[in-house]
């Protein structure tokens, strides 16, 4: 898996967990991710959030370690480290390059209100 596929994933995943929460939680006479009414750009901010045209997005923070595998019968290529699975190269190596480097990096994003 690469960055951009897995950034795009994150993203979907977390929005598709609050619509699921949302209907589970509408059902038990509970809200998520409600509208938010009030209060200063300034309080928000220190909750994360920040002020957008049609109410608060939050902040969804990355911090993504990228290897680089290179190797005799292995592809080479930048693939997404999570935890102890490399995912993004195949194949067997009797030898083989690996080096890491860390990015980190956020995105607003505005979840959708509860109805």
């Amino acid at each position: 898996m690469d960055l951009k596929e897995f950034v795009s994933e994150t993203l979907v995943q977390i929005v598709a967990g609050v619509k699921e929460a949302q209907s589970q939680a509408k059902e038990l006479g509970a809200q998520v991710n409600p509208n938010l009414i009030g209060g200063s750009s300034s309080d928000a901010a220190k909750e994360g959030y920040l002020r957008i045209a049609i109410g608060y997005a939050q902040i969804v923070h990355f911090d993504v370690a990228l290897t680089v595998t290179e190797g005799t019968g292995t592809k080479g290529g930048i693939g997404v480290f999570t935890g102890a699975v490399n995912l993004g190269s195949t194949g067997q190596s009797k030898s083989e390059s690996l080096s890491a480097s860390r990015v980190q990096f956020s995105v607003p994003m505005a979840l959708p209100p509860s109805e």
